[in-house]
């Protein structure tokens, strides 16, 4: 089993047929070049890469953008449609009036298994009070949340409201909340570290590739601004694999992770376990 759990799916054909909302995609991810992808082609792209399944990230910010780039019901009609390749997380603006409202039905109606917010987009710092109440409704429905974290390349965030260490109080104050704090953090990584060494309901997940091929970014952040040994004796239950697909290629990144150096026994923590235990599907193995 592989799993990718950091996947935008603002482009695949269901849920993208019309030029005007392949357009407002566009630019609300601040990228250009994607056409509309068939569900085939995005199984192509899973075979190619060894992956079994992808969590289809949902994204709203329509108190500042009029409506959501990629709907909870969107999700879930890619999620019914995949045939279990799919895994469905929601995405709730904080600012809506509704926003418990919405989240829950994500959870009891619509089946997504965890929330995913990208705090730099939104302009709020972590324990702001807007995002109490979902990450109360979170721990009540046992799901897990997936947190933006570093560096964005979206257009109008501000990378303040997304550094590690914002994200102390949240982990400390929820210690049952089961929290990522994705793309490593980058540029932060050492400071992901530290949270994950002090708190262990805090994940990451590999969705960092901002120079050079996958290879070469991977080799310089696993081997000189961390340590190889880092992740794999002290840090291999928190760190799941994440693309960031459509921004980097799923498959450069799933091979450059197999030739880290890592052991058989961390890739598969962070190639399937990892996820599964985030996702609540399974319990954590002993450490």
């Amino acid at each position: 089993m592989f799993i990718d759990m950091h996947v935008h799916p603002d482009f695949y054909q269901p849920i993208s047929e019309d030029e005007t909302t392949l357009e407002f995609r566009h630019e609300s991810l601040n990228i250009h070049l994607n056409g509309i992808a068939p569900l085939e082609h995005i199984y192509n792209q899973m075979n190619c890469a060894g992956l079994d399944q992808l969590c289809l990230l949902g994204s709203d910010y329509s108190s500042s953008q009029g409506r959501p780039v990629v709907s909870n019901e969107e999700v879930a009609l890619l999620v019914e449609q995949s045939q279990g390749k799919f895994i469905g997380f929601a995405g709730v603006d904080p600012y809506r009036e509704d926003a418990s409202e919405a989240l829950i039905n994500a959870f009891e109606t619509l089946k997504l298994r965890g929330l995913k917010l990208n705090l730099s987009k939104l302009k709020l710092f972590p324990m702001d009070e807007r995002l109490v109440p979902l990450y109360e409704i979170c721990l009540k429905y046992n799901k897990p949340i997936i947190f933006h974290s570093g560096i964005s390349l979206e257009h109008d965030t501000e990378m303040k409201f997304s550094k590690p260490l914002e994200f102390e109080p949240v982990a400390q104050k929820y210690p049952d909340l089961r929290i990522c704090l994705a793309h490593f953090g980058w540029p932060w990584v050492q400071d992901t570290a530290a949270m994950m060494l002090k708190y262990r309901n805090v994940y990451t997940d590999t969705a960092l590739l901002y120079f050079d091929s996958a290879m070469e970014f991977y080799r310089r952040v696993f081997t000189h601004d961390l340590a190889l040994t880092w992740i794999d004796r002290s840090l291999r239950h928190q760190i799941m694999f994440g693309s960031n697909n459509p921004r980097f290629e799923q498959i450069r990144m799933a091979k450059a992770i197999g030739e880290l150096g890592l052991r058989a026994s961390t890739l598969e923590l962070i190639m399937s376990q990892n996820a599964l235990v985030f996702l609540g599907e399974k319990e954590a193995l002993a450490w």
